[in-house]
Order: structure tokens, then C-alpha cells, then sequence
């Protein structure tokens, strides 16, 4: 069984992850404020589901393979956190949006809300680093069951990230409009987001740790 303190950390860490910008909050904020905090929920169940796969797939051992091929594992590190440093320079960058500044979104059926809230989260960058690289240490092996700790981890992750999307749903209207009303507080916005995301590209870039098993 997974001790609290992993639990506790596994949440912090998630904490941090759906707070700082990324494809899910632009994609849920922009589908909320363009058709509807009904469409954002629609969108948030493609994104639930998407933090499922990344469990299954977790728990089924595939740090395993990272473990046996730390070059895949270190291509996979640098490349997120290059990922992560070009969205903070979008952020940060002349002309920059913020990720609560919606983009226009043509109105979609709920199925394919579903379906691209989904793939956003299956193709964030920022999502297979949490379980590839930092979930899977906060696995302790001689406390056995390591496939029932790293789905419980997961379970955190995914009550964590799910509330706090739910809840950017919600304000996600209100929040834009607070910030079209109030550049200054845009630009703030924006470079806050920003210095975030650039601390924690620097992080797993330079992190030496390896996956474990």
C-alpha cells in the first residue's frame, strides 16, 4: 500500500502540472468560453479518460521498458522539457496569448468534444512526464504490489487534475473576462505562467534520475 507521503507528494506534484499552462487548460477554457461550460464538461471527460489510458498503461509496467532503454527514456525527458520551454516563451514572447484568452472554436457535437479533449491530453507533453518520469518514484518497492501502488498514484493524480479542471470549467468565462477587462493583469498573467513553465523545463531537463521499474 502506498504511504502517505507518496500520496501527498504525487498530489503536490499534480497540483502544480494543472495549474501551470498546457494544451488541456487552453483547449478547456477556449471550448468553455466559445460553446458552453456543457461542451468544457463533455471535453474534461475526454481528458479523465486520456489520464486513464496513461494508468493503464503505467501500472501495466511500461516504465519497464524506460528502465531497459534509458536513452529513450532521457529522449523522452529533454523532449518534454523543450516542449515545455516553447510554450513558456508563447507566453512570455510580443503578442503572446495568454491561456485563458480563448481561441475561436467552431461549435463541435459531443463526441467529438469528447474525442479531442482525449487526444489533447494523450498528446500533452506535460501528462507523460508526470507518469513517466516523476510518478513512478514515488513508488516504493518494498512495500510490494508496485502495479497497485502506481494505479492508486494515479488515482491521486487523476482526483486532483479532474477537480481542478472541473473548477477552470466553471470560472473559465469569468476569468477571461476578467483579464480582457484588465491587460495589466494579463501581462501578469502571462509571465507568472511563463516563469513557471521555464522552472519546470529546467527541472526535468536537468534531472538526473532514472525511471524505475
Amino acid at each position: 500500500m502506498i504511504s502517505l507521503a507518496a500520496m501527498t507528494g504525487i498530489a503536490l506534484v499534480a497540483l502544480g502540472m494543472v495549474l501551470s499552462p498546457g494544451p488541456n487548460m487552453v483547449y478547456l477554457v477556449s471550448r468553455s468560453v466559445t460553446q458552453g461550460r456543457r461542451a468544457g464538461f463533455i471535453s474534461l471527460g475526454g481528458v479523465a479518460a486520456g489520464f486513464v489510458v496513461f494508468v493503464v498503461a503505467v501500472t501495466a509496467g511500461i516504465t519497464t521498458v524506460f528502465s531497459l532503454v534509458p536513452s529513450l527514456y532521457t529522449a523522452i525527458k529533454l523532449g518534454g522539457a523543450l516542449y515545455l520551454l516553447w510554450l513558456a516563451w508563447q507566453a512570455v514572447r510580443p503578442g503572446g496569448r495568454s491561456a485563458f484568452e480563448a481561441k475561436e472554436l467552431a461549435p463541435d457535437k459531443p463526441l467529438r468534444l469528447f474525442t479531442m479533449g482525449l487526444v489533447t491530453n494523450l498528446l500533452n507533453p506535460k501528462i507523460a512526464i508526470v507518469y513517466v518520469s516523476l510518478l513512478p518514484q514515488f513508488v516504493d518497492p518494498d512495500r510490494g504490489h508496485v502495479a497497485l501502488q502506481s494505479l492508486l498514484l494515479g488515482l491521486t493524480q487523476i482526483v486532483v487534475a479532474v477537480t481542478v479542471n472541473a473548477l477552470i470549467v466553471v470560472g473559465a468565462g469569468g476569468i477571461a473576462g476578467f483579464l480582457t477587462r484588465r491587460p495589466a493583469w494579463q501581462r501578469v498573467q502571462r509571465y507568472m505562467m511563463g516563469s513557471v513553465l521555464a522552472a519546470l523545463a529546467l527541472h526535468v531537463g536537468f534531472d538526473r534520475s532514472r525511471a524505475v521499474a
